[in-house]
């Protein structure tokens, strides 16, 4: 077959073959309406977006609803989903679903919404300001040929997802008013709703990148997928700083 004409017929594969998977993404979140209880909705609701992430991120990530805790004790809100290191940083405390993830460990953290509207972005920027206040040690890494200096710690990925967003206009004028107004450390950096749409400030503050109605859920994928390459590895714990503390030493 001519070259020409097989990449389009590819790219139409891909675009139909990402466009189902979004539809049972929705599906299966409009489902659990019948679910009356909204605590129990909601959790049933969480699964099913850890479940989408699990999915799509390569191994190295572990995604899981979770707690974070750093050095001194401190500890954020409960998140619906952090993307963390279990490769290099081990969780502490698990009990059973209930588990507390190192500050150091951590790539991303989502709050997961019926809608995206200015009272759950406003939300899910203090549960993103919980996890970023939190002490982020650093050390150097020891290795066969000498050391490796401490990592700088990158800013943790903040983001939203839900199944619609609220506005007519979607991430229009209104959203950006919102968005803009979110304090710094509790800034959303990307969101995406199961109905048909996603964004992105990857680029910047102010930069917005839109994905497209019918493969929304790809395009949010493909943009995670480029930020979270691009911030590399979590830094090396200083895990004597979790021993002082324990001992009660300054």
């Amino acid at each position: 077959m001519n070259k020409e004409y097989a990449k389009p017929a590819n790219e139409e594969f891909l675009r139909k073959a990402f466009a189902t998977e979004q539809e049972c993404l929705i599906a299966n979140l409009r489902s659990s309406s019948r679910i009356t209880h909204p605590g129990d909705r909601g959790e049933v609701n969480e699964q099913h977006f850890i479940d989408f992430l699990r999915k799509y991120l390569p191994n190295r990530y572990t995604i899981e609803k979770a707690i974070v805790i750093d050095s001194l004790g401190n500890v954020s809100d409960s998140i619906d989903v952090v993307v963390f290191d279990r490769q290099y940083t081990p969780t502490l405390l698990d009990n059973d679903k209930h588990r507390y993830v190192p500050a150091e460990a951590v790539y991303a953290v989502f709050e997961c919404k019926p809608k995206i509207d200015k009272g759950y972005l406003e939300y899910a920027a203090g549960k993103a300001a919980s996890v970023r206040k939190l002490k982020r040690t650093s050390v150097p890494i020891q290795h066969a040929g000498g050391t490796f200096s401490a990592k700088k710690h990158f800013d943790i990925v903040a983001g939203i997802l839900a199944i619609d967003v609220a506005w007519t206009d979607g991430f229009g004028e209104t959203f950006r008013t919102v968005h803009e107004n979110l304090p710094a450390e509790g800034l959303i950096d990307c969101g995406f709703a199961a109905a048909g749409a996603s964004f992105d400030i990857f680029a910047g503050v102010g930069a917005y990148t839109f994905g497209p109605s019918d493969n929304a859920l790809a395009y949010f994928i493909f943009r995670l997928l480029w930020k979270l390459q691009d911030l590399a590895t979590v830094p090396a714990v200083e895990w004597m700083a979790y021993a002082d503390q324990l001992s009660n030493k300054p």
